[in-house]
């Protein structure tokens, strides 16, 4: 790549004080196997972690269950205040060696995992912490009511939500401030478009994790091909950049391990889809 490769994106205010480039960072798979313990090479782990900062990425999103804690304390070791970086975390969810994710959104585990998450973080203050899935054996509010107490108590910043329908983002926002929500979404993955118009409606800004998810599928593969050969660009480059032009508030952080995929990732935020091409991919049947 190039050295004016740059991260391009236009910003996005947090919790309508925090500006940050729309293109971020996730952070899942500087892990092992998995998403299970430390990577085969933490040294390439981190300099993936770099490379995003030196090229204008300043906006990472990981989660306490990602490894679990790898994932954390690799950005703590890495990053300090001088970087200028916001670092999104979760809580409430476990990770299994059989790998599922049970839900636990018990008040008392998400305080615990805060101080868990100060602590690899290297901060006193998270910048954005989210709750990672509603628990249906814990009352939602009442697990919205433990991120508000974290905020009171000055250990997190803001608080996101995660996988949630709009029904959840407005009883949360009965009882905290909500900076962000994030739920799966990509060009061909729009179930939750309810979700996005209501973040746009309360200027909340939506994380689509799973962007390039379904980019090789059967009827979305073509279409994001055909635009980009007109870019000189990949399909995955064009499922990146379709998102930041769909709207405002969309904030997708992919991820990788490498600092090629990572490159190419960044990439996207330089490529100026016509108004055809943004014609053509809402055009794609949505895989709801």
């Amino acid at each position: 790549m190039p050295d004016e490769l740059s991260n391009e994106s236009d910003t996005f205010d947090i919790g309508g004080e925090h500006t940050v480039h729309r293109l971020g960072f996730g952070a899942m798979r500087l892990t092992g196997e998995d998403i299970i313990g430390r990577p085969g090479d933490e040294a390439e782990a981190k300099r993936v972690i770099r490379r995003a900062v030196d090229l204008g990425v300043d906006f990472i999103d990981t989660a306490d269950s990602y490894g679990p804690g790898v994932s954390e304390r690799l950005l703590g070791e890495e990053l300090d205040e001088s970087d200028d970086v916001l670092v999104a975390s979760k809580a409430g969810l476990l990770r299994h060696r059989e790998g599922e994710w049970p839900r636990h959104g018990d008040p008392q585990f998400l305080h615990n995992q805060v101080l868990c998450s100060l602590d690899r973080l290297r901060t006193d203050t998270i910048d954005l912490y989210q709750f990672h899935r509603p628990d249906p054996d814990t009352d939602f509010e009442d697990s919205v009511h433990a991120f508000a107490e974290m905020k009171d108590e000055g250990q997190i910043r803001h608080v996101g939500l995660s996988n949630v329908s709009v029904e959840q983002l407005e009883t949360a926002r009965e009882i905290v401030d909500i900076a962000t929500v994030q739920n799966q979404y990509n060009v061909a993955y729009r179930g939750d478009e309810d979700v996005l118009q209501a973040c746009e409606e309360y200027d909340v800004g939506f994380m689509p994790w799973g962007p390039l998810y379904t980019v090789d599928d059967d009827g979305v593969a073509g279409v994001l091909d055909d635009v980009a050969a007109n870019h000189d660009a990949t399909r995955r480059q064009v499922a990146l950049a379709w998102i930041l032009a769909h709207s405002d508030v969309t904030l997708p952080i992919p991820g990788t391990s490498s600092v090629e995929h990572l490159e190419s990732n960044v990439a996207a935020s330089q490529l100026d889809l016509s108004d055809d091409d943004l014609a053509r991919l809402n055009d794609i049947d949505p895989q709801d």
